[in-house]
């Protein structure tokens, strides 16, 4: 979208925008993607084929956009009362949704999107998410790893498996835990 004036928030971009984020996802749950067209989008939400390209520009950005929604986290991580059970659990199951089809695939619109914007908003979900466990594992008075180094030691790697092998098991995730958790003391942090 580099280039054009950003969606008004609300109102009838709102609309239009839910409306052909709807339309997508029925769309992709009747026939393979590649076989998706912008106007049999816009016939499925009700709209002209201009309002979709002056809005998305082409099809593989309004996918990208689709797939960010689709990525931002629907709900808090798990709370364990343990902030490395709590990172484990999250990572289990990022790695597991990441590395599904549903998941690849979204993660290849990201990535194929012209102005990266989209996988910076990802990257930030992912983030939030680690945040929040490491601050509950604060108020707890657990020490926990930087996000930043969480994001290397752990995500990264998840996401390199994903893109470029085999989907890391539960095992390995484990292990990426554990060395991250490994970053920061043992002892006890003072309250």
């Amino acid at each position: 979208m580099a280039g054009r004036e950003g969606p008004r928030p609300g109102g009838r971009s709102a609309r239009v925008q839910a409306s052909v984020h709807g339309a997508v996802q029925a769309l992709m749950t009747r026939m393979e993607r590649a076989e998706i067209t912008i106007p049999m989008i816009a016939v499925e939400a009700g709209v002209t084929p201009s309002t979709i390209y002056r809005r998305w520009g082409d099809i593989q950005e309004l996918l990208a956009d689709v797939a960010v929604e689709r990525l931002k986290p629907d709900m808090q991580p798990v709370d364990t009362g343990n902030g490395g059970k709590d990172l484990l659990a999250w990572a289990e199951q990022y790695a597991e949704e990441m590395s599904s089809k549903p998941g690849r695939e979204m993660i290849r619109d990201v990535l194929a999107a012209q102005d990266g914007g989209g996988a910076y908003q990802c990257c930030n979900f992912t983030k939030q998410q680690i945040d929040v466990i490491a601050a509950r594992a604060a108020g707890r008075g657990e020490a926990f790893p930087e996000a930043d180094a969480v994001m290397d030691r752990v995500v990264s790697p998840i996401m390199y498996r994903i893109l470029f092998g085999e989907a890391p098991d539960t095992a390995h995730v484990a292990r990426l835990v554990s060395g991250a958790m490994g970053l920061v003391s043992k002892a006890p942090a003072s309250v």
